[in-house]
This record gives structure tokens, sequence and C-alpha cells, in this order.
């Protein structure tokens, strides 16, 4: 497993700096200048844009470029906005925390209800209840999360006026207020996430308990439980758990939509005021931090299937 591990890693690197030219590519495809901006805009005298320039390194080569680039986001140093003059790191110090505590719940709901239909559904095929969790399950996969969200505001928020619809309260000034923000968009990104959990548990049990061990486990006067349980599970979970690391990276990188209904001020929100005000440091920083959880996430996922899939070790 260590080698497994090992090995992993080393693939990993250069990944890594391959997402690294491309995050600093992406200065490549912002128009303008970026020097103009920071000497003023329209205001700039030839001077100052001058000054700019040499302060952004721009009056290099695109490799020097790169290199200084490379070497201050390694130390965590990712630059200044252009429009507040804050720290980029300053910045997603403050807003990570949102995005994942928003991710952190989805995930739970995405658990809480994929798994445990997944196994009804898996253990009574053809059946009433597996034909429900399949019809609901379908649906769940149809509904954008943000149609889901607009929906649960207007009901819950607006109309019952059970919680509250925009706003975010920090765990540390009250965790009761904090979860009551939070709810919302838990659900309303977690529930599309259980639906396909729960088809991808549904298959993978129902393949599971088609094979000959668990053929032998029976006939050894087990219970279907402790068959399913001890036996079938393990095999069966090595398909969602990937299903799984997917869509918790997705509800950190993917959250833009979300927070920008709820009013949550994270890393989705952040970014998409950086698109339109074109702040080029920020959207590195928060591309290269995303890009960064996608391939550690990915790592993770791999580590486990592996456990989970000695042949994959050997492999």
């Amino acid at each position: 497993m260590g080698t497994y591990v090992a090995r992993r890693l080393l693939l990993t690197v250069p990944l890594l700096l391959l997402v690294s030219i491309i995050v600093f590519g992406l200065s490549q495809l912002i128009q303008g200048d970026p020097a103009v901006v920071i000497a003023g805009g329209q205001k700039a005298t030839p001077e100052g844009i001058v000054r700019a320039r040499e302060e952004l390194h721009l009056d290099r080569s695109t490799i020097e470029q790169y290199g200084i680039w490379l070497g201050n986001a390694v130390r965590g140093d990712l630059g200044e906005s252009f429009y507040n003059n804050r720290t980029v790191a300053s910045e997603i110090t403050s807003r990570f925390p949102v995005t994942l505590s928003v991710a952190l719940g989805a995930i739970t709901v995405t658990i809480a209800f994929g798994i445990p239909l997944g196994i009804i559904a898996g253990t009574r095929p053809g059946s009433i209840v597996d034909r429900v969790v399949t019809f609901m399950s379908s649906i769940g996969l149809a509904i954008p999360d943000f149609w889901l969200a607009m929906v649960l505001v207007t009901i819950l928020a607006v109309n019952l006026q059970m919680l509250p619809a925009i706003g975010y309260v920090p765990f540390t000034e009250s965790p009761v207020e904090w979860a009551t923000h939070l709810y919302l968009p838990w659900f309303a990104m977690g529930i599309p996430g259980a639906a396909g959990l729960a088809r991808q548990v549904r298959g993978a049990l129902i393949d599971a308990l088609e094979q000959d061990y668990i053929r032998t486990a029976r006939s050894k006067g087990l219970s279907g439980r402790l068959v399913v349980m001890k036996h079938a599970l393990k095999n069966a979970s090595i398909a969602p758990v990937t299903v799984l690391g997917i869509s918790f990276a997705y509800m950190l990188g993917g959250t833009v939509i979300l927070e920008t209904i709820f009013s949550l001020p994270g890393m989705g929100q952040y970014f998409y005021s950086a698109l339109i005000n074109k702040d080029l440091p920020v959207i590195q920083g928060v591309v290269l931090l995303t890009a960064l959880i996608f391939v550690v996430l990915n790592l993770l996922v791999d580590v486990l299937y592996a456990y989970l899939n000695p042949k994959v070790r050997l492999a």
C-alpha cells in the first residue's frame, strides 16, 4: 500500500506543474493591460504604467514571469487584488471556510440520504420501493441545484418563513445561526448528489449480491442483514467512493451560483466578482486553489479505492 501511495504522489507532481502552467496562462487570455488598471485606469499616466509593469514583472519574458509567479505561489503569495489592494491569500483564507461549510454540509446530506436509499433499493430489486427510489433519483439528477435552491427559498424562506433566505453567520459567533443560514444551501446542493449516489449504491449492491462469495455466505446460514453489511457493502462501495470524491470536489469548486443566490461570502462569490472585474490575481488564485483541491481529492479517492480493491494496488 505504501508503494502505491508513493507512486501516486510522484505522478501528482507533474500534474500540479501542468496545472500551474495552465493557471498562469490565464494571464495571457485576459484582455487589456493589467498595468493600466494598477496605474489608475483611464487616469493612468505613462510613468505610472511603466512603474506598474515593473511591479508586475511585465517587462520580463514570459518564462521569467512564470518563474516569479510560481515561486511566489509556492510561498503562499498569490499577489494583490487589482481593485482593493488586499492580498488574495488573506481573502481566500477568510472566504474558504464559508465554501467549506457549504460543501461539508452538502456532502453530509448526500451521504445521509444517498447511501440508505441505495441500500434499500439494492436489496429489493424490482420491488415497489426500488421503483420509487429509482424514480425519485432520476428526478433528483434532472433538477439543477440552482433551480432547487430557488424553489427551497420560495417555499421555506419566503412563504413559510421557516429559514433565512440569504446571509451567513460564522460558526464562532453562533453555531445555531450558522447552521440555520446554511440549511437551504446544504439541501439544494446535497439532494442532487444524494440522487446520484443512491443510483450508484443500488447498482453496485445488486451486482455484489449476485457474486459467488455472497451465495457461500448465505449457505453458511448468515442473516441477510449480516451478508449485506459485512460482505456485500464493502465491495459495493468501490464505485460510490469515486462518485463521492467527484461530488465533494464539485461542491467545493462549483458554488458560484449558489453562493450568489444565498449571498454567501465564499470562494464562489469572490471568483464571480473577479471575473466581472477581470481581477487577474484573484482569478489565478481561486483557479489554482480549486485545481489543487481536485488533485488532492483525486489522490485521496485513488488511495481509498486501492484500499477497497487490492487488485488496483497490484496493477
